[in-house]
């Protein structure tokens, strides 16, 4: 297969532009309207409020704190901050029937499926906890960089839906995006080791564009940040720009975790790594969610 995206190189690259459509659906394929389609394939990603009601809210937190709690050191969907604390649990809706629940939501599924353009499935899912005073950031990357390289996603057709279960505020550590850069790809310098996965998920070396791409992509695109209500969902295309600063105020901000993947972009061989990376972290069985 040809590689459209090549990353992990020995030298810099020049960006590249985006072959894919953002947007695969129509209007009548889903419940976003022309203006929020359109939003959505200009930005990259999108703010859709009341995804989950407040009677969701009180229980979901309480899985989280049920699936924190009962997190064990020997297993491998339980990734832990340097100090010890849970950092992101994967695989959620494989443990909680009420997060399964979720993901087949009228506000959740049928938005996937529409922006996709057709049929889906759970390439990845987690929660994440970021506490108050401890909660560490995710550096500046681009999902579908890792996806491509160490998944074999050869084709940029995923997004993202992050649920908020706790207010996002401009202070405590929320999502910062470069909107429009989804329509432009950066290789990334260096081979990726083995098992990167192992270390990437607590910090990310491999992977990520130099300082000099970054900055570049920041004063073209500029930056937005994601702040609205517990309840509110955010999605983003699988290959815009986006990270967070670590959480230093008393307020926690956690999160539900979906990411969908296109039926017809179905994952290969990696196309910059020795192995794929484990199906928790990226499912192979295209097993249609809501099917």
């Amino acid at each position: 297969m040809i590689d459209t995206y090549p990353t992990r190189l020995d030298q810099p690259s020049p960006p590249i532009p985006r072959a894919e459509p953002t947007v695969w659906g129509t209007l009548t394929d889903g419940p976003l309207d022309q203006a929020a389609l359109n939003s959505y394939a200009d930005q990259g990603f999108l703010v859709r409020p009341g995804t989950v009601g407040a009677d969701w809210l009180d229980p979901l937190r309480g899985e989280l704190d049920r699936m924190g709690a009962a997190a064990a050191d020997d297993d491998p969907r339980v990734i832990r901050e340097p100090g010890g604390g849970v950092r992101s649990v994967f695989e959620p809706h494989l443990l909680s029937d009420l997060v399964a629940q979720v993901v087949e939501l009228d506000t959740v599924l049928p938005v996937a499926r529409q922006l996709l353009g057709g049929d889906v499935y759970i390439h990845q899912a987690r929660v994440n906890f970021m506490p108050g005073f401890t909660g560490a950031g995710f550096y500046w990357h681009s999902d579908f960089e890792t996806w491509h390289a160490e998944d074999g996603m050869p084709a940029m057709r995923a997004v993202s839906c992050s649920i908020a279960l706790t207010d996002n505020y401009s202070y405590n550590g929320s999502l910062m995006l470069m909107p429009g850069s989804h329509r432009v790809f950066y290789p990334c310098v260096g081979a990726t080791p083995d098992n990167h996965h192992r270390a990437s998920l607590v910090r990310q070396d491999i992977g990520v564009p130099s300082r000099e791409a970054l900055t570049e992509a920041a004063h073209r695109f500029g930056i937005s940040q994601f702040t609205g209500p517990a309840g509110t969902a955010l999605w983003f295309d699988c290959n815009i720009m986006h990270g967070s600063g670590s959480n230093i105020t008393p307020f926690p901000r956690s999160n539900v975790f979906l990411v969908f993947n296109s039926v017809d972009n179905a994952l290969t061989e990696p196309f910059a790594a020795a192995r794929p990376r484990p199906e928790f972290l990226a499912a192979r069985p295209k097993a249609l969610v809501g099917g």
